[in-house]
């Protein structure tokens, strides 16, 4: 139960820091939220989580939200919990019914995953933008494309 553990630990962690870590001020008015880097390796953690606790994996992001709810501002707790439920699910739907290799379903349902967790977290912030979106989305594919290589590595390799 360590990815299930260390799973929910991320949801709470990275909710709390995007209430406390500033927004970074980019050229042309937007802003980015330096923490979406973590977002990106929470949806990992879930992929892994989802190995090994299987569909059970959905109560623990339910529970982190919970929990996010008061170490988090309202505002921030209510745009995360609902980004992290709609990317998560689907992250998760597309994890669960791609019968690919570890490596691909998990960037591809990143890929799919953090686009809609970005799109509705920056809606809900009020602070929405097509390049806000991509900056965020980009920062946290980051993640996705370094789980991907080294578990590509992996699993191309001779046990």
């Amino acid at each position: 139960m360590r990815y299930a553990a260390l799973y929910l630990t991320c949801v709470v962690l990275v909710n709390w820091a995007f209430g406390v870590a500033p927004l970074v001020s980019l050229p042309g008015g937007e802003v980015w939220p330096p923490m979406s880097l973590g977002v990106g390796l929470v949806f990992i953690v879930r992929d892994y989580a989802q190995r090994e606790i299987g569909h059970l994996v959905l109560p623990v992001m339910l529970l982190g939200g919970a929990f996010s709810w008061f170490l988090a501002t309202p505002a921030v707790a209510l745009a995360s919990v609902c980004a992290f439920l709609a990317g998560e699910l689907l992250d998760w739907a597309v994890y669960t019914g791609t019968r690919r290799p570890f490596s691909q379903r998990v960037l591809l349902s990143s890929a799919l995953g953090t686009p809609v967790d970005s799109a509705i977290f920056l809606g809900m912030m009020g602070i929405f933008s097509l390049p806000g979106l991509l900056i965020m989305t980009v920062s946290k594919m980051l993640g996705a494309l370094l789980v991907f290589s080294l578990t590509r590595r992996r699993e191309s390799s001779p046990s």
